[in-house]
């Protein structure tokens, strides 16, 4: 009898990044020079003490065991006063807190913990494409609520209070906005809670990029009895250097948590005890190390600007996070079929925007996660190809 794979595999496609970036690796194997501008993963290393404090743990003997699947105390007492510092949001760090392998692992988490088949989640379009993945594979109902430009990426609570919310138990946010840069605002939160609230739809804000480019960070906790209905999702991929080491966290009520736990238990053993001390070490950090990151990042950026310009691509500049979001300005011109020239003829790999949703397909991505010398390089190429 012929073997096939379960209808959830059928249903999605492997991520766009893994098949891309094999392509790359084709070509870097046939010695051709690819600059990528693609990923948003971080190319520096930690704070040399969050580096310390690993290469410490590492040499007792009793922190390789496997360890409690809340994480060590530790750890969320670093998130809890990293929360009270830099958001103003008081967390337990006992029933409050629930440490993560990465938070894209916590999408699937949370959507195994809250959606049963059939379910409806609310997903962004553009947004980061896990949200759907996950959703599929956990047999959820997509319904895709529209971010535009000319709403400034903000969701239009009165649009969505038009769907069958009866049937919708999820709502995915994710502010400041990735793929478009679009700044968290504390209306667009406040109406989250208040939507959540009134239809009890459960509201998840992914929130890895508050500290990229950004002097306010904000956190949907911050809404007075957010915790009775969201859940915040952060990471320290993004705002410290530490994209490999999976380090994740999700807040929310311990009922909440509660469930997660119960998924998550079920899935994986436990984070390794020296990742969690230095993790929370790099919690620790104080203004200089943000503004020495974010010093980085500007410089980038500006040159990121430059090669939007030299495509003939407009850009708001506003945006947060670490890349660059620019719309294509040529109706002739795709985002995916600039990409694949960029690709093929300049050997620079930017993302095209067409993989966020339906609404990014006149838009392209570019990532600041390269060296200034990379990205200038790209710049020259791309230059030169007309």
């Amino acid at each position: 009898m012929e073997i096939k794979p379960s209808k959830r595999v059928e249903n999605i496609k492997e991520y766009y990044f893994s098949t891309k970036l094999k392509e790359v690796a084709v070509m870097k194997a046939a010695g051709l020079d690819v600059i990528s501008l693609g990923i948003g993963g971080p190319d520096r290393p930690p704070h040399d003490s969050v580096i310390s404090t690993m290469t410490e743990a590492l040499k007792k003997p009793d922190n390789h065991g496997y360890q409690p699947h809340v994480g060590v105390l530790e750890l969320r007492e670093s998130f809890s006063n990293w929360y009270r510092k830099w958001y103003g949001v008081t967390l337990n760090p006992k029933t409050e807190i629930q440490p993560l392998i990465g938070s894209k692992e916590g999408v699937t988490h949370i959507s195994l913990a809250f959606l049963n088949p059939g379910d409806g989640v609310l997903v962004p379009n553009p947004g980061y494409p896990t949200y759907s993945s996950i959703s599929k594979l956990v047999g959820a109902e997509i319904f895709n609520y529209d971010l535009t430009e000319e709403s400034d990426w903000q969701p239009d609570f009165e649009a969505l209070e038009k769907l069958p919310l009866d049937r919708i138990k999820l709502m995915w946010l994710n502010y400041p906005h990735m793929p478009t840069g679009a700044a968290a605002r504390m209306e667009t939160f406040e109406k989250a809670i208040a939507f959540g609230k009134k239809h009890g739809i459960v509201i998840v804000n992914d929130n890895p990029y508050s500290f990229i480019l950004n002097d306010k960070p904000m956190s949907i906790l911050q809404v007075e009895g957010a915790k009775d209905i969201a859940i915040e999702m952060n990471s320290l991929s993004k705002s410290h250097n530490m994209p490999g080491w999976r380090v994740g966290m999700a807040a929310s009520n311990p009922t909440f948590l509660s469930w997660i736990l119960k998924v998550k238990s079920n899935i994986d053993s436990g984070q390794f005890k020296p990742t969690m001390l230095a993790a929370a070490k790099a919690l620790e950090a104080d203004k200089s190390w943000y503004d020495e990151v974010n010093a980085v990042y500007s410089s980038r950026r500006k040159v990121a600007e430059e090669i939007m310009t030299e495509l003939g691509c407009s850009f708001d500049p506003k945006q947060r996070g670490l890349f660059l979001w620019g719309r294509i300005n040529n109706p002739d011109i795709s985002s995916e079929s600039l990409a694949d020239r960029l690709l093929q003829e300049a050997k620079v790999f930017l993302t095209p925007g067409f993989i966020f949703g339906s609404n990014g397909n006149r838009y392209i991505r570019i990532s600041l996660c390269a060296t200034q010398e990379r990205m200038e390089e790209a710049l020259e190429r791309i230059k030169a190809l007309k």
